[in-house]
């Protein structure tokens, strides 16, 4: 059975709200791969890429963790509700 995905084809609803979080933070993927570790999540760069690129799925685990990291709620980081809109350059 395939693995749901959104009506656009998506693996994640996360990805360029990730994005975003990290920039407005100031946080490198590996940075964050790092504060998910000591968290006790084994998550390392290429994991962070691949979800910020939508190439993989993420569990609700992974979502509850990023969330703490971020300290933001799910619906931030599924939804985007109160990103910034990012600047066009």
């Amino acid at each position: 059975m395939p693995k749901p995905r959104s009506g656009t084809g998506e693996k994640n609803l996360i990805s360029q709200h990730l994005v975003q979080l990290r920039k407005q933070n100031g946080i490198s993927q590996r940075d964050l791969a790092y504060q998910l570790q000591l968290l006790g999540f084994d998550m390392d760069k290429n994991v962070i890429t691949r979800i910020e690129t939508n190439q993989r799925f993420v569990t609700d685990i992974e979502v509850q963790a990023i969330c703490r990291v971020f300290g933001v709620d799910y619906e931030t980081l599924i939804d985007g509700e109160g990103l910034q809109e990012s600047a066009v350059v």
